[in-house]
């Protein structure tokens, strides 16, 4: 693990091959990275970036990311939105951006991409915030989404708001507590959702400081209960970020839940 877990987060990656837009927002886009060598067209990787849905937080930091699925021969889209602190972001736009580019970005990078992207739909690879926002587009277009591998996802807004993580992120997102907005948390929370339909691993370092591994626990647990098709991958000695760290100890880990469901897919 690098000294600083951080590191990634300003680490250079190469440039996307290519940048589409889904809507009209300057902030309604997503850049693709072509897939290393000559292999069979793959459907695309659909990677979803955290932040805790803050303005401050691009698709920049999951560059290394990306560029490590292309290199093993994956499409791959860095999927951006409108965020807390933007026009239009927050409550609904951040959500239904998401869901508009999971639904949208097969055939934009279909089309600047010939050849290279097969047929079926994405999966999704969320981190954080990003995770959150990959389980609920599974939860909301379940046809649009192959598989979601959810990184350390905030997967319970109710709690992640009684918790106050990162100092009233899921309030800037939603506009309030859950008792001020009871629909708009029954709309957007994962765990509302539970069972998804789409077949999910979920990842989670245990000594994440960001967002709590008992979050993912219990998440895996309500969603296997109910007959959910998911499983819970534990990393001991792994913290936040090395999550989304090709140089990181767990890449390998994250590499192997990856394909388990790129294989099923």
């Amino acid at each position: 693990m690098p000294a600083d877990p951080r590191a990634v987060l300003t680490r250079p990656a190469p440039a996307p091959d290519h940048t589409v837009a889904y809507g009209e927002h300057p902030d309604q886009l997503a850049d693709l990275r072509r897939p290393a060598g000559g292999g069979p067209a793959r459907p695309l990787v659909v990677v979803v970036h955290g932040g805790f849905w803050r303005a401050e937080y691009d698709r920049s930091h999951t560059g290394p990311l990306a560029a490590a699925l292309a290199a093993q021969g994956h499409p791959v889209a860095q999927l951006e939105y409108r965020r807390t602190g933007q026009p239009g972001g927050g409550w609904p736009g951040t959500l239904s951006d998401v869901a508009a580019g999971v639904a949208a970005l097969p055939r934009l990078a279909a089309d600047a991409m010939p050849g290279l992207v097969g047929a079926g739909a994405p999966i999704l690879v969320g981190h954080s915030a990003g995770g959150h926002l990959a389980l609920y587009a599974a939860a909301t277009v379940p046809a649009a989404v192959g598989g979601v591998l959810a990184l350390a996802p905030v997967s319970d807004l109710a709690e992640a708001y009684r918790l106050d993580l990162d100092g009233g992120a899921v309030a800037a997102l939603l506009g309030g507590g859950p008792a001020e907005f009871p629909d708009r948390y029954a709309a957007a929370d994962p765990r509302s959702a539970v069972p998804l339909q789409t077949r999910t691993v979920v990842v989670h370092g245990t000594l994440d400081e960001q967002v709590p591994v008992a979050m993912s626990r219990s998440f895996v647990a309500a969603s296997r209960a109910a007959r959910g098709d998911i499983r819970l991958v534990e990393l001991p000695e792994c913290e936040h970020f090395g999550l989304i760290d090709p140089e990181s100890s767990a890449w390998p880990e994250i590499t192997t839940a990856f394909r388990s469901l790129r294989e099923d897919h």
